[in-house]
């Protein structure tokens, strides 16, 4: 472990930094800061009461047994702005999967990683008419471009403060960033299982003919601007 002195700090400036394991030379950690952030984690681990994540389990198995962390400055001498989005590239680039990181990085969502394709998608999409009552539900902080079709129905039909009026309409839309994902048939609503006083849906992945119709339309002209409400009625 290498504490920097006062000096090397103020020439540092920001920097981006990143955890590798010793035995195996895998990046485990990406992260930013400025100071002596890049040691935290390290001695956060020797402290018995600090939580044992998948970051702090992966050092005390480094310390274990005799080894030390490998600590890597990336890119230093930038501003916060420049280290959140050299830190954002990196962990799209590696994949948070394959990081302990618990979050993406800054901006992910709405500037992060995305092939050709969505990136034509997001900022070509035409605006969708509708022809019949849907039910648009917005699951901006749960969607993943890579998310599998069983994870994107379930992030969709649960868990909703939804009444009567919802139970009119057959059709659902998964929403993301203003742009339709995924279209449902609604069979059923239930008292959602985990969130009591909230409702989930019972249903299946729309014909093609629908799906075709408005998967990949924008929405962003029929939600209000600055609306939070996850659930929006168009009839």
């Amino acid at each position: 472990m290498y504490n920097l002195s006062q000096s090397t700090i103020e020439k540092l400036g920001y920097y981006v930094y990143f955890l590798s394991d010793p035995r195996t030379d895998k990046v485990f950690y990406v992260g930013k800061g400025r100071g002596n952030r890049i040691n935290h984690h390290l001695w956060g681990a020797l402290e018995v009461s600090t939580k044992e994540t998948n970051k702090i389990r992966i050092i005390r198995e480094i310390q274990s047994v005799g080894l030390e962390v490998s600590l890597t400055i990336l890119r230093h001498g930038l501003t916060e702005k420049e280290a959140f989005e050299i830190e954002s590239s990196v962990i799209d680039f590696i994949g948070i999967e394959n990081l302990t990181n618990l979050v993406l990085g800054h901006d992910s969502f709405s500037r992060g990683k995305m092939t050709l394709k969505n990136i034509k998608i997001e900022y070509e999409a035409p605006n969708v008419i509708f022809d019949e009552p849907v039910i648009l539900i917005r699951i901006n902080k749960l969607y993943r471009y890579e998310m599998s079709a069983d994870e994107l129905y379930e992030a969709t039909r649960k868990d909703w403060k939804v009444g009567q009026r919802a139970k009119t309409i057959k059709i659902a839309c998964a929403v993301y960033a203003g742009i339709l994902r995924e279209v449902y048939i609604i069979s059923e609503w239930i008292p959602s299982i985990e969130t009591p006083g909230r409702l989930m849906f019972n249903g299946e992945i729309a014909n093609d003919l629908l799906r075709k119709k408005y998967i990949d339309k924008s929405v962003k002209h029929v939600f209000k601007q600055g609306s939070q409400n996850p659930i929006k009625y168009v009839e």
